[in-house]
Parts: C-alpha cells; sequence; structure tokens
C-alpha cells in the first residue's frame, strides 16, 4: 500500500527550530519529487517546498532562508528543516509525492510567541 508519513511536529516557542520527516513507502521513492504544504485553520493550503529527484530545492518566498530540505532516497525519507521559526508558521504540513500522486495525513507544527 502506498503511503507517506510525516513525522516531528510539535509545539515550540518563536525563533525555534523543527525537523519534519517524511517516509514513503510502496512507492518508487527516487522517481518522486516531494513536496511540502502546509494548511493553517481557515486558510487555504500553501506550498512550501519541493525537494527534486535530484535533491535540488526549491521554497516559497515566506520559508526562504528558514527552511532548507533534504532527502535520503535508501530510507525513502525526506526532511524539511524549519530555523527561526515563527507564530504564521503555525499549521498542519503535509508532504506529497508527485509522480505517484499521495499525500501524508499531516503533522502539526504550532508557534508559540
Amino acid at each position: 500500500q502506498a503511503q507517506l508519513v510525516e513525522s516531528g511536529g510539535g509545539l515550540v516557542q518563536a525563533g525555534g527550530s523543527l525537523r519534519l520527516s517524511c517516509v514513503a513507502s510502496g512507492i518508487i521513492f527516487s522517481l518522486n519529487d516531494i513536496k511540502w504544504y502546509r494548511q493553517a485553520p481557515g486558510k487555504q493550503r500553501e506550498f512550501v517546498g519541493i525537494v527534486s529527484t535530484d535533491g535540488d530545492t526549491t521554497f516559497s518566498d515566506s520559508v526562504k532562508g528558514r527552511f532548507a530540505a533534504s532527502r535520503d532516497n535508501p530510507k525513502s525519507t525526506v526532511y524539511l528543516q524549519m530555523n527561526s521559526l515563527k507564530p504564521e508558521d503555525t499549521a498542519l504540513y503535509y508532504c506529497y509525492a508527485v509522480r505517484s500522486s499521495i499525500w501524508g495525513q499531516g503533522t502539526q507544527v504550532t508557534v508559540s510567541s
């Protein structure tokens, strides 16, 4: 069964850091670009960043310079390192495997001021 499972979310103070993980199973992970999205209460889902199959990354302007991402293909895992977190980063964070068209269930990130 193809699935993505996110983890690593939690409650952190503004200025802190978190690292999210997205573990894939049942898909050919190395052939998938992996995107990160987030959705805050009452708002639309927002693109955060992408890790391409060759490891290149692109981020939205709202997180550029604060977030980084990497992938470990043997572990079928993508990481999202989030630094200098702000209260406006509070959201449910999802990963998405582009080629396989599957979403994870999300992990909650809450940043207190």
